[in-house]
């Protein structure tokens, strides 16, 4: 084995994110499909699906971020990947006994959401435990790669599973991803330790990561930047599928395929990310990676039968790629310049106004689709997107080519005030 992967408590973690991810590209795909065939769900009854999943970063990502800051983190991790497993496993019994319902899939995403921002933060939070500071962001590419492969075997896998058993026995399988990631993350040994007993205050301890990520430049404008393609994004994952489904015509088992091919710009992006921040610099590698996600997206909204799906593979294919490069050299520089006593709290923050701003996209998208139809709704995302860019353009990063990833090298707004 080569580079990080020879620790063996972050390979374990590596195995147990690998899971993960492959159940979440099964649950992304499977439950909006379940919704539109098998329930017949209109385009607004499947984009609130999208909006209950994302609403706990809303409504409970920066109290989850003080949380995991006073808590061990695998324990967090453990009761989140049992949870989902017990929530998503509740689908397929419910379909064989017949009661398997809109509402009963409502409950599953929301309450499986809480656990998935438990997950997320106390993730990011964790990985420093395992890995040193230097090697962040060779972790963060690996657990990048996770993400990628999921990518592409998810919705082949889960597109499989539904041609062939159906939507119920994907859930399954779905859950049971869940429990072995759980297995593997009960196998780590490096010592949890709880954080110092302290006075705690849960507004001062929200403030303070509030703080942390507003008075840095970079942080704020990859912040900033994040919730506003989330916004866009969350439109069109809330009517991709029905677009797939009733516009194009395109089977389950293709939908899964499509997403397959296409979403192997991620894998490569996985491999070339770290070559990509050593050549030419993370800060430029981390522009190069936004530069071609924005431009990338818009292409899905050209799909059409036939041959015209080329767009949306050539789409998935440029996006992924782009928003993997983007994600490995975010996450690192977030780990890196923060204090380890804040790092849950500042996670949280970020993923806050990411998956935060998520229902507000979900429900947008479906009114859009509503009102007008689910391509337009495609422009508007393309278009959307591609604004955002703006906002890294606007930042001190196109000025720079590495982004500095020793703690206390990056200089912050209340910083140059005191100095002046």
């Amino acid at each position: 084995m080569r580079g990080i992967l020879r620790s063996p408590d972050f390979r374990r973690l590596w195995l147990a994110d690998g899971l993960s991810q492959v159940g979440n590209r099964i649950d992304f795909l499977v439950i909006p499909l379940l919704a539109t065939t098998t329930l017949a769900a209109s385009v607004a009854e499947v984009s609130l699906l999208r909006t209950l999943s994302t609403l706990p970063y809303l409504l409970l990502g920066l109290q989850v971020g003080a949380w995991c800051d006073r808590m061990r983190n695998r324990p967090v991790l453990i009761t989140a990947d049992l949870g989902r497993a017990l929530l998503i496993g509740s689908v397929p019994l419910a379909a064989v006994f017949g009661s398997l319902t809109l509402g009963h899939l409502y409950v599953v995403v929301l309450l499986a959401g809480v656990f998935t921002v438990f997950f997320n933060v106390a993730h990011q939070t964790y990985l420093p435990n395992l890995v040193e500071r230097g090697e962040l962001p060779d972790a963060n590419a690996r657990l990048q790669t996770n993400l990628s492969v999921a990518a592409i075997a998810g919705p082949g896998l889960g597109g499989m599973i539904v041609q062939f058993i159906g939507g119920a026995g994907a859930m399954a399988v779905d859950a049971l991803t869940y429990l072995w990631s759980a297995a593997w993350l009960r196998r780590i040994r490096t010592p949890d330790v709880r954080p110092e007993p302290a006075e705690r205050n849960l507004r001062r301890e929200i403030g303070e990561g509030l703080r942390t990520v507003t008075h840095n430049p970079l942080l704020r404008a990859i912040a900033l930047h994040g919730a506003a393609s989330s916004l866009f994004q969350s439109m069109f994952m809330a009517v991709s599928m029905v677009f797939m489904v009733r516009d194009l015509h395109v089977a389950p088992f293709m939908i899964g395929l499509l997403g397959t091919i296409s979403l192997f710009g991620a894998l490569l992006a996985s491999g070339v990310a770290q070559r990509l921040g050593t050549r030419f610099g993370a800060a430029r590698a981390l522009y190069f990676g936004a530069a071609v996600y924005s431009v990338s997206f818009l292409l899905n909204a050209f799909a059409t039968q036939g041959w015209g799906l080329a767009w949306w593979v050539a789409g998935g294919f440029g996006s992924s790629f782009g928003i993997i490069v983007l994600g490995v050299f975010e996450t690192s520089f977030r780990q890196a310049v923060t204090p380890h006593e804040l790092l849950g709290r500042v996670s949280s923050v970020s993923q806050t106004v990411i998956f935060g701003i998520a229902p507000l996209g979900s429900l947008l998208g479906g009114l859009i689709a509503e009102l007008t139809t689910t391509r337009v709704t495609l422009y508007v995302c393309g278009i959307g997107i591609l604004a955002a860019s703006a906002i890294l353009i606007a930042s001190p990063l196109r000025k720079m080519r590495d982004l500095p990833l020793a703690e206390g090298t990056v200089e912050n707004d209340q910083g140059d005030r005191e100095r002046g």
